[in-house]
């Protein structure tokens, strides 16, 4: 049952207190949803590089003279080959990681991802999550393949989980889809990321892919104000207290306990 109330219930004062409130309500929203949309962009948008004409099936003795020198382009290639990408030597996962580090260190995209994704999967070094959210970050801020960033979240990385649900929210490079929307913010707000709490919250207060609930989203608004300062923490503020204004105090109480439940289920790591 939603914590929310319903229309007519909400007029407690008068229409207009209760209109003026629902309006800034959405208007927060849109605000933030604009942020949120504007972030998509850095996060998912075409890589900063410039284009080059290096290609992947570039000579090897021209890759590898080129990588030598550090062209982080070719030091992304000749990663790939020894990763399994090319026919004309055997792989080498050691080797593979080695060069896809130069690149990325290089603030190469591609790289930044693939290195990223080893991390996740384990391979050819030891699996390291934290590692893998690393690099994961770095190359989301230049590349746009829902496929990449789907295997990052389906391991737990809470940023690949975050901005998979932005990507599903606004409909970039997936198909739209609020629900699934709501599933990869929970995911990722339920290991503290702080942007996808208030995400899930904005979502709980506008009733987009979940019933509406007033309650639900003012603890998740709740929980993204306790995060470090930052434009998400002052937003995440004002939109708890504008939902407040919607609430009664039982309601605002049980969004207060819930918060602390989930704060004591889920210890922040130092």
């Amino acid at each position: 049952m939603s914590g929310g109330t319903n229309c007519s219930t909400r007029i407690i004062h008068s229409v207009s207190v209760v209109h003026e409130s629902s309006t800034l309500m959405r208007a927060s929203y849109m605000a933030h949803y604009t942020h949120v949309g504007a972030l998509a962009v850095v996060l998912l948008g075409v890589s900063a590089l410039a284009p080059r004409t290096l290609q992947g099936q570039a000579p090897l003795e021209e890759l590898r003279a080129l990588a030598a020198e550090g062209d982080a382009q070719a030091q992304f290639f000749l990663g790939r080959r020894y990763a399994g990408f090319g026919v004309d030597f055997a792989q080498n996962g050691a080797e593979a990681v080695q060069w896809y580090r130069l690149a990325a260190d290089q603030g190469h995209t591609g790289a930044q991802l693939n290195l990223g994704l080893m991390y996740v999967n384990g391979r050819a070094i030891p699996q390291d999550k934290a590692e893998a959210e690393r690099w994961y970050f770095a190359a989301g801020r230049g590349y746009q393949d829902a496929q990449f960033i789907r295997v990052a979240a389906d391991h737990g990385v809470a940023n690949a989980q975050y901005t998979l649900g932005v990507m599903y929210a606004t409909g970039r490079s997936v198909q739209q889809d609020d629900e699934e929307a709501v599933r990869w913010y929970r995911r990722a707000a339920d290991q503290g990321h702080a942007v996808a709490q208030l995400s899930l919250g904005l979502m709980y207060g506008t009733g987009r892919g979940i019933p509406q609930d007033d309650v639900e989203a003012h603890m998740w608004f709740n929980l993204a104000a306790t995060q470090q300062p930052g434009e998400d923490l002052d937003q995440a503020v004002k939109n708890r207290d504008i939902v407040a204004g919607l609430m009664t105090p039982d309601q605002t109480a049980e969004a207060q306990r819930r918060a602390r439940e989930w704060s004591a289920a889920h210890p922040r790591q130092p």
